[in-house]
């Protein structure tokens, strides 16, 4: 029975709570941004030099909005192989975030269709991250998500014209190790699971995988298959939980 005068949860937000869950969205992304310019300019750099215009470029990220399957993309359309391919090799390598919208889904309880809609747009592999670490605290709500989806997605396009603009001054982006700030991001993401139950044998099978993949069958196909073999693992050893009765 509800309390008199108790909000139903289907009211508003307060202003106070709005204002706080976007100062933390924004806040929790500023972490990756300075992993996140660098790598972006150098791939507005990179499609500039193999021949793309601004605008497409643009087209590009905002439309693609994955990084890794950015820069396939832009390897590919180098290589001048056929359309459909480059088509294939980028759902190749971003089928992973069908998994993410799967599992991240389940803590959108808050989020119209709309909202649910326009928030797996946006589902990269840090908001990911940042929205399980979010949900395992707290409610998960379209605030949040939203101000560190902006945050990251308006870094990414603006960078991206710096580096298009601006990217030829610098001859060889790896001597500075701009090559490695993401995969170092990345891994430390994972390592932030290191407390979740049966984390060292999906990790060890998942990459043990993603190799075996990757030197038999070749890119970008071990990062799905490693992904899923992770998963395959992590369900084996998930235990349901006791079921929440609602009194």
């Amino acid at each position: 029975m509800r309390v008199p005068n108790e909000a139903p949860s289907s009211y508003p937000e307060p202003a106070a709570t709005f204002l706080m869950d976007v100062r933390d969205g924004s806040r929790d992304a500023l972490p990756i941004l300075f992993a996140l310019v660098p790598f972006s300019a150098v791939f507005g750099a990179a499609a500039i030099e193999r021949g793309l215009s601004l605008p497409e470029l643009l087209f590009a990220s905002m439309s693609i909005f994955a990084v890794a399957s950015q820069y396939v993309m832009l390897d590919l359309f180098g290589q001048q192989v056929p359309a459909w391919s480059i088509v294939l090799a980028v759902f190749a390598v971003n089928f992973r975030h069908v998994l993410y919208s799967a599992a991240i889904g389940r803590h959108m309880r808050g989020f119209s269709g709309p909202q649910k809609a326009l928030a797996f747009f946006f589902l990269s592999d840090p908001q990911y991250a940042a929205s399980e670490n979010r949900a395992a605290g707290q409610e998960l709500r379209p605030a949040y998500y939203f101000a560190y989806a902006t945050t990251v997605y308006l870094t990414w396009i603006s960078a991206n014209v710096i580096g298009a603009l601006f990217g030829s001054l610098i001859e060889n982006p790896a001597a500075f190790g701009f090559d490695f700030i993401l995969p170092l991001y990345f891994t430390g993401l994972v390592a932030g699971f290191h407390t979740r139950p049966g984390f060292l044998p999906v990790l060890a099978s998942s990459a043990s995988l993603s190799l075996a993949v990757y030197f038999t069958v070749g890119s970008p196909w071990h990062i799905t298959l490693g992904g899923l073999g992770g998963l395959a693992i992590a369900a084996a050893l998930s235990k349901p939980g006791k079921a929440e009765i609602d009194v």
